[in-house]
């Protein structure tokens, strides 16, 4: 088994790869995320799904390439630009729900209805406003994280916030929880019931 040969690539993945370099977009998600984001969310029918961090959407394309016809999905970047650029590639599909708003004051304001899953891939959520994110998770839902390993791009003492992070995770007796020494460094949290 060769587990870095990625198949079922979205079929939007080239446009949004190109994108991504012609704009010099430096964080774009990895593929092994996006494929592990795809079979998860796809064991989740008529589901409510959350991306904190659109980006440009290279992992929005792998989340709603999971979903199905019934299932939808909130993403939240703080970068105008960046969710225009997203909205360019998946506008027409209204499963999708593109906020530009900070996203701690997003988590801290919304009162609807928990997710499946939620994808934190932005600081909110992260390493901030953690507690009330997972609060947002449903019985039985996952919480998955990716960058856990360390990253040439981190900022000086990044690597002390990761593993206080990964501790505190650990730690919490209301989710099973899987750490990935794989792609970029995944966690997979889920919430008991």
């Amino acid at each position: 088994m060769n587990e870095w040969n990625v198949t079922n690539i979205p079929e939007i993945q080239p446009q949004i790869a190109a994108k991504c370099k012609e704009i010099g977009f430096p964080m774009p998600s990895d593929p092994y995320i996006g494929s592990l984001l795809k079979t998860l969310i796809t064991s989740k029918p008529n589901s409510n799904l959350l991306e904190l961090g659109t980006g440009i959407g290279l992992s929005l394309s792998w989340m709603l390439d999971g979903m199905d016809s019934k299932s939808r999905l909130t993403t939240i970047d703080n970068d105008q630009n960046l969710i225009d650029i997203a909205k360019g590639f998946f506008g027409t599909d209204n499963r999708i729900n593109s906020i530009c708003a900070d996203g701690e004051d997003w988590i801290l304001k919304y009162s609807g209805d928990k997710f499946d899953l939620i994808f934190a891939d932005a600081w909110p959520g992260k390493y901030s406003r953690i507690d009330q994110t997972l609060d947002l998770v449903k019985s039985g839902g996952f919480y998955i994280i990716d960058d856990m390993i360390l990253q040439a791009n981190w900022p000086d003492r990044h690597e002390e916030k990761v593993k206080k992070l990964i501790d505190y995770l650990e730690n919490r007796e209301d989710f099973n929880l899987t750490k990935l020494n794989w792609s970029t460094g995944v966690i997979i949290a889920t919430r008991k019931y």
